[in-house]
């Protein structure tokens, strides 16, 4: 199986919408809404389309320019050499569009991202041809007429290719996936021959975690125990042991690792989990020290994503919801996801 990776390409500045944008962009969606949704698409005449580019519109201007020329002068050769080139195209053309008819495009679900990074669209073509499919591009669907960053790729007979696209998430939340476009110019570069393909996946968008967040809040006291303890670093709690067999590595507070290393001193020490268990870790939307809800949210994921690397037991309370303590990597993603739909 062919894998390729492309990078996500600058986009072009943008452009002065004209006085027909808004026609434009209700006869886009009303394209689109005719389009059924699907993460699979079997590529037939149905939804496949084909017009001249513009090096095919020229060719067919030098063509009527060489036929006018040999009906001018009766030039036999000039005939020839008309119907020859002709003949090509017009093979060029079936040539291109059986090189996209006849594919199958898969889609695999894509994994939640934090805003501002990158979706990435993992995309799969299968051709049951004995031939191989050559010069394929997809891309997003662009807006607004803009060129799309095309990745190309080739699928080899009776085999798959991968390829990644990827496509920039507008902010938090859960968003429907962009529609997508596959063509090909193979192989005269003459006629363009495309898709539009508009998959049924969704994307869920989490909070950009803060930078430098605070010290992760102090754990309240559990039934029957004196008081919450304190607090001394970024998520590290008081309580700490003899290194034992068998502890895991992200208990080892390697601070004091180093700091023992630094004085000859050759003796590791462990988080004591009987002293964590204590109290109970809440990440409180209302008490989480700033006044605006994207920053509020912003902080909340950074201490969830320190929380779930030290591997600490801790619950989330937001706005009309509460999740209960707990850890682990479904914890985690659950507490993401809230704070994504908050």
């Amino acid at each position: 199986m062919n894998t390729a990776v492309y990078p996500e390409r600058r986009a072009a500045p943008p452009r002065r919408r004209g006085l027909l944008a808004p026609l434009r962009d209700r006869a886009n969606r009303w394209f689109l809404n005719r389009v059924p949704a699907s993460d699979t698409v079997q590529l037939t005449h149905r939804n496949v389309y084909i017009l001249p580019t513009r090096a095919g519109w020229m060719l067919a201007l030098t063509l009527v320019v060489l036929l006018v020329a040999s009906i001018n002068y009766q030039l036999n050769l000039g005939y020839l050499l008309t119907f020859l080139l002709a003949g090509c195209a017009v093979v060029g053309m079936h040539v291109c569009h059986g090189n996209l008819r006849g594919l199958s495009l898969h889609l695999d679900p894509p994994e939640p991202v934090h805003a501002g990074q990158a979706v990435r669209l993992d995309l799969r073509l299968t051709n049951t041809r004995r031939t191989a499919r050559h010069g394929i591009g997809l891309a997003v669907r662009p807006a607004h007429g803009h060129p799309p960053a095309l990745a190309w790729v080739d699928v080899p007979a009776q085999g798959e290719a991968a390829l990644q696209v990827t496509w920039g998430a507008p902010g938090r939340g859960r968003h429907a996936l962009p529609a997508l476009i596959a063509q090909t110019l193979f192989p005269l570069g003459t006629f363009r021959v495309w898709t539009v393909w508009r998959t049924a996946s969704t994307v869920l968008v989490y909070p950009t975690p803060e930078d430098t967040p605070p010290p992760l809040p102090v754990g309240e006291a559990q039934a029957g125990e004196s008081g919450p303890l304190r607090t001394q670093a970024v998520g590290e709690f008081e309580g700490v042991r003899a290194y034992r067999r068998g502890d895991p590595m992200k208990a080892v507070v390697w601070k004091k690792a180093a700091q023992a290393f630094a004085s000859g001193r050759d003796e590791l020490v462990s988080r004591d989990a009987s002293v964590a268990q204590r109290q109970t870790l809440w990440l409180d939307h209302a008490a989480c020290g700033h006044t605006g809800l994207e920053a509020r949210l912003s902080r909340l994921t950074a201490w969830v994503l320190v929380a779930d690397r030290l591997d600490l037991v801790y619950g989330l309370r937001l706005p009309g919801r509460d999740i209960a303590p707990d850890q682990g990597p479904v914890h985690k993603a659950r507490c993401l996801e809230a704070l994504a739909l908050c």
